[in-house]
């Protein structure tokens, strides 16, 4: 949570700014305070402080209280510091490393409301399974694809525009489009998004859960980018969206039972000499 408001202040106006500031410089006391006294310590309205609630990606104020208790309880804390140029090659690696943690930390903290059961439910009678993602999100699709076709379902991955839009416009009801984007700002995602949905398929994306792409999601797993990925290219994020994708995989295997066991035990046995 301390990690996504962080993301969040540049595009906050001032006075939900000075919220999150607060919240930053004060993370055990803003878990148990009041509407009122938030925004009087902000010397803001409470309707402001609802209103930042809501950009961080909250429902409200009262699950602000619940996030920053989950995060405050996790084993480790860390808030998302970005390398400079002064910093020592030991700080550098330091400061990579505190934010994949990080990462996965917030992931952790939102599995109870992601679509894990819609989506294993998709999967396992899907026809096809295509992911799609383009640079760096490419490489997570391609490495979905490899472990995901070996429980017996036909995969594919879509690391170009042309392929990923063809491919969306033939689909049909009983195919599985999953779109990786980090930030969700790919309009040809949002495109891709609505022909398969148009066709009967299940779009589920891993996105930025304030972008497009996510509104535009049959199943949503919103994952926040804390990297500027307008000059580096992601990580941490990356690392995020491979461990989910683990995950689902896994939950996918024990929902179809012995059958999954015997192709991942197949697959083993053919590349024995």
């Amino acid at each position: 949570m301390l990690a996504t408001i962080t993301k969040a202040l540049p595009r906050l106006s001032p006075s939900e700014r000075r919220v999150g500031r607060w919240i930053l410089e004060h993370p055990k006391e803003a878990a148990n305070i009041t509407l009122a006294r938030l925004a009087r310590e902000c010397e803001t309205s409470e309707p402001t402080v609802v209103r930042f609630c809501r950009h961080v990606g909250l429902g409200g104020f009262r699950e602000l209280a619940i996030r920053l208790t989950e995060a405050l309880s996790s084993p480790a804390t860390y808030v998302h510091r970005d390398v400079s140029p002064d910093d020592s090659a030991s700080d550098a690696v330091i400061k990579v490393l505190d934010a994949s943690i990080q990462s996965l930390i917030e992931m952790r903290s939102q599995l109870s409301s992601m679509p894990i059961d819609e989506t294993v439910i998709a999967m396992k009678s899907a026809r096809q399974i295509a992911f799609a993602g383009l640079g760096a999100s490419g490489h997570v699709a391609s490495d979905a694809c490899h472990k995901f076709f070996r429980l017996g379902i036909p995969c594919s991955y879509l690391a170009d525009i042309p392929m990923i839009l063809q491919f969306a416009a033939i689909t049909q009801p009983d195919d599985v489009l999953v779109l990786l984007s980090h930030t969700g700002r790919w309009q040809e995602f949002v495109r891709a998004a609505k022909l398969a949905k148009d066709r009967g398929a299940t779009v589920i994306a891993l996105t930025n859960p304030d972008s497009d792409v996510a509104r535009e999601a049959s199943l949503l797993f919103p994952c926040r980018v804390i990297e500027d990925t307008s000059v580096y290219t992601p990580m941490s994020s990356r690392l995020a969206q491979l461990a989910l994708l683990d995950a689902i995989h896994v939950a996918l295997a024990l929902a179809q039972g012995d059958a999954a066991s015997d192709n991942l035990r197949r697959s083993k046995d053919a590349l024995k000499l």
